[in-house]
């Protein structure tokens, strides 16, 4: 149910989705939801915790699938870049203006397992050789997860000039190729031919 109203946020956003909206996009009758959630922001509360972990999973299993620094982040922008091809420009604004406990719960996870994911696959890829060696691995993954929130900055980016989608994947080509050395760029080339994402 949490996945099925997480897609339903994502395609329309949270605010403009009532509980009555909600029931009737599940087949349910309003009192049937209110049995799962106290209100509206306890649902979203729910939502964003459900999301997080199902983040947090396929970030493990990508870690755990491929052993090169590169490809992790590759297959991690290419499942990010789907999910923003599909979101509603209003999404990342009703969560912080609206659903407070939501957007706590989303920021923990991106300055916490976020963070060290990040962190991890940087010091992975030095050890690999495909990123300097003389990186600062803690401030330049802050510095990437800080960054994140500009790609939904309206200001910087308007959705009538810019997709989420583009400004994204130019942030993954800006933080790849910026901590990249000589063989690192060469096996992005490599593998550009059959992803031309990063």
């Amino acid at each position: 149910m949490l996945k099925q109203i997480h897609e339903l946020f994502m395609r329309y956003g949270i605010k403009s989705q009532t509980m009555d909206d909600i029931a009737r996009a599940l087949n349910i009758s309003k009192k049937t939801l209110y049995k799962s959630v106290t209100d509206k922001s306890d649902l979203v509360h729910k939502v964003m915790v459900c999301y997080c972990e199902s983040e947090k999973e396929f970030t493990r299993e990508i870690f755990s699938k491929f052993d090169n620094a590169i490809d992790e982040m590759v297959e991690i922008t290419k499942h990010v870049s789907e999910m923003l091809s599909n979101f509603h420009p209003s999404v990342h604004y009703d969560l912080e203006k609206y659903y407070p406990t939501a957007w706590l719960e989303f920021n923990k996870m991106k300055s916490e397992f976020h963070f060290n994911s990040v962190k991890q696959n940087i010091e992975t890829g030095i050890k690999q050789g495909f990123y300097r060696k003389n990186l600062n691995t803690s401030v330049i993954a802050r510095l990437h997860i800080e960054k994140i929130d500009l790609v939904f900055n309206a200001e910087l980016f308007p959705i009538s000039e810019f997709s989420f989608k583009e400004v994204f994947e130019e942030l993954m080509r800006y933080h790849i190729r910026g901590i990249a050395n000589e063989k690192g760029i060469a096996y992005l080339k490599q593998i550009n031919v059959k992803n031309q994402i990063i």
